[in-house]
């Protein structure tokens, strides 16, 4: 059974998109039990799509997406993208398998640059032979360290090749590579979405997997101290998932806009120590903040320009970080073994 939760925002998202574009559908979703990859499932199911969903869960959740499991439209296969020898003929297809968690991706550096490699070339291999629209899920990794602020989409990056977040981030720029060389020699319809942090209902906490909102979140919930990196002065630009998720299917459904990257993302600029605090604050916590060394490779900012996304999709997000941050702890305090109410 979907939380209830949940299912707001998926209804928040259908009034926000067109969903008849997706009726009839048979639609492809690799990475579709991870974060982004459930909510895509969710939103083309009950748009009457017939969806298959691909993961190897190796940090995919199948929780996310048991709910589903036994419907007509709907099907999961537990296989690596980079190895899926599937004969379906698709109209859509959305290559979201990767790891995302820096921790987590520099542990699996080979396995992180072949999801945005083999499994971009399986992708579009796909998509050529059965004529199908490609949505390839790229991030705000690929400008690396940037110097322009707010970042649009023509700054082509500063990114070191060799540093430890190499496989992600250039893995990224290879996959924006790929669809690009598919477009351009066989006519593959291809969007690229450079997402920028995204968060909410879903989003892992634990371990190696636990991204900065969901791992604050959790060290408060449990009166931890709350770790920050370096002096948290390093800027983010947090997306309620519900935003996330209705940018980047208007980009798949807007015609003419073949070949586009677009930043899918905030521009509401937050310090990771502020953020620190509010989750401290929403969480009516006694955590403390403590200070860890800087991991090298990370990045001082983020911090996208939005105005291609607001000119040629009409998006842009609508909830703020304090509500989402506060759905996003409604959510967790009803998972009975991720969250405390106390």
């Amino acid at each position: 059974m979907i939380d209830p939760l949940i299912r707001e925002d998926l209804e928040t998202i259908k009034k926000s998109i067109h969903p008849e574009s997706f009726d009839g559908k048979n639609v492809l979703v690799t990475g579709g039990s991870g974060f982004l990859g459930s909510w895509i499932c969710d939103v083309l199911t009950m748009s009457g799509s017939k969806v298959v969903c691909l993961d190897n869960l190796s940090t995919g959740v199948f929780d996310n997406v048991e709910h589903l499991k036994g419907t007509k439209n709907f099907e999961f296969e537990k296989v690596d993208t980079c190895e899926y020898k599937g004969h379906k003929k698709f109209d859509l297809m959305f290559h979201m398998a990767s790891r995302p968690a820096p921790e987590d991706y520099q542990k699996h550096p080979v396995e992180t640059a072949q999801a945005n490699s083999l499994g971009t070339q399986q992708v579009l291999e796909m998509a050529r032979k059965s004529d199908a629209r490609v949505f390839y899920a790229s991030s705000s990794e690929v400008y690396g360290d940037p110097e322009v602020f707010p970042t649009p989409e023509s700054y082509v990056g500063r990114v070191d090749p060799l540093g430890p977040r190499s496989c992600y981030e250039e893995g990224k720029r290879f996959g924006e590579s790929y669809c690009k060389a598919y477009s351009d020699e066989y006519g593959v319809d291809v969007r690229i979405g450079r997402i920028f942090n995204s968060y909410g209902p879903r989003l892992r906490a634990e371990g190696f997997y636990g991204r900065v909102v969901s791992r604050f979140l959790m060290q408060a919930s449990k009166g931890d101290n709350v770790t920050v990196f370096g002096d948290g002065s390093q800027t983010r630009s947090f997306c309620y998932i519900a935003d996330t998720i209705t940018g980047l299917l208007r980009l798949v459904t807007k015609d003419g806009v073949s070949g586009e990257a677009v930043n899918i993302g905030s521009m509401e600029e937050t310090n990771i120590i502020d953020l620190a605090h509010k989750i401290i604050h929403i969480s009516d916590s006694r955590s403390r903040v403590e200070f860890r060394p800087f991991p090298s490779g990370d990045h001082h900012r983020r911090l996208p320009d939005g105005k291609k996304a607001k000119m040629i999709l009409d998006w842009g997000p609508n909830i703020g970080l304090d509500e989402g941050l506060v759905r996003t702890v409604r959510w967790l305090r009803g998972q009975p073994t991720k969250i405390s109410s106390s």
